[in-house]
């Protein structure tokens, strides 16, 4: 048994010296942070194991009304069912801005910060619309090249970047551990790996969802904004966080504690309330209260298709036509959503552990049921 525990630790020694060297190393805190925490993937609160920027919540909090038969139509049988089947923590229905239903599950609450994950990618795109208002980025048109030499001469733009449509080499895999993706998500010095990456097929032809256009779009509009002194947090926070209301403080991870690059791509931790506040904005065409947030006519561009070959996505959100209602959503690889119907000015929040399975479209079945039985409880209450 001795030697076999010899014989052991040094296979382990040898594996672990060979990933050094070869800068594989962040494998090691991607085995730390979900396998030894009893976990086969990234989780909804592993930012405590990450470093993070710290969001404020509002000076001027604005909380949601509620609706005067709050909560009083109980979840449907199937609905109550999907919730516990995907591990739902929190599920909202807001009606004509009033929050109509509300359902929070173990231990978490209406302040209780969980993981965007691609939610995010949704709100970077806001940024960009906003960096475009304030002067600080032309266009939708504006060159990357502009603002990073590596991408001079590749004609790519940053409304390709937002628009997943960069022809950039990066390759979304979620279950390579020696991948990018993986890379992107556990390793520091997250520009250099992004500054790496080549176009290698034309910019602005066709849609390919990749979460490095959004981490490059990110580090553009960071640079954009340099002369403010303020990092994308910052931005954030006096941009949207602060204007909304938002009711409690946020974070945003980054990759190390030396760079402090966020991760554009995922990892904003906050509640269902306040991610919520991004789907009203959108549906009231970037006004919020009576301000103006964002410009009404790239809030209509966002949210409508770039190519016609790939109707599902837009700039920075995904695009659904159901029951014959136009549907946009920020959407998080575990099954986040920020779901909006403008016809009927419904949003619907769900967060929590696990999607459901995915079926001929760019959509898991569980996005479908909780659309339909939110619908289903609303026509209860009618």
């Amino acid at each position: 048994m001795k030697k076999l525990l010899s014989w052991l630790f040094g296979i382990i020694a040898v594996i672990v010296l060979v990933l050094y060297l070869t800068d594989y190393n962040y494998i090691l805190k991607g085995i730390r942070v979900v396998y030894l925490t009893g976990h086969t993937t990234a989780f909804i609160d592993d930012f405590k194991y990450f470093d993070s920027e710290s969001i404020p919540a509002s000076t001027n909090p604005q909380p949601w009304p509620k609706a005067e038969d709050y909560n009083t139509i109980s979840a449907t049988e199937t609905l109550t069912k999907t919730n516990k089947e995907f591990g739902t923590v929190a599920f909202l229905i807001i009606k004509n801005d009033s929050i109509w239903y509300e359902k929070y599950a173990e231990g978490y609450s209406n302040a209780s910060q969980t993981n965007s994950f691609s939610m995010a990618k949704s709100v970077v795109s806001a940024l960009l619309g906003k960096a475009i208002d304030d002067g600080y980025i032309k266009s939708l048109d504006q060159s990357v090249g502009d603002f990073y030499s590596e991408f001079k001469g590749t004609n790519l733009t940053v409304g390709d970047l937002s628009s997943m449509a960069s022809g950039l080499n990066w390759n979304e895999s979620y279950k390579n551990p020696f991948g990018i993706t993986a890379r992107a998500y556990y390793d520091d010095n997250l520009a250099e790996t992004i500054l790496n990456l080549k176009v290698v097929e034309t910019p602005g032809k066709e849609y390919k969802y990749l979460s490095g256009n959004t981490e490059l779009l990110a580090m553009v509009i960071q640079k954009a904004i340099q002369s403010t002194s303020m990092d994308l947090s910052a931005y954030l926070y006096e941009s949207f966080w602060q204007p909304m209301g938002a009711e409690n403080p946020a974070l945003w991870q980054v990759d190390d504690d030396e760079h402090r690059l966020v991760k554009a791509y995922c990892c904003i931790g906050s509640n269902a309330r306040d991610f919520a506040r991004f789907g009203k904005l959108y549906k009231d065409s970037g006004m919020w209260n009576g301000t103006q947030l964002l410009d009404s006519t790239f809030v209509a561009k966002s949210i409508r298709p770039r190519f016609k070959e790939t109707p599902e996505y837009g700039y920075g959100f995904w695009l659904n036509k159901h029951n014959g209602k136009a549907v946009f959503a920020m959407r998080g690889i575990l099954g986040q959503y920020v779901i909006v119907i403008p016809e009927d000015d419904v949003i619907i929040v769900r967060l929590g552990h696990q999607r459901g399975k995915r079926i001929d479209d760019p959509f898991s079945n569980d996005f479908y049921i909780y659309i339909e039985e939110a619908y289903a409880m609303l026509r209860k209450s009618s």
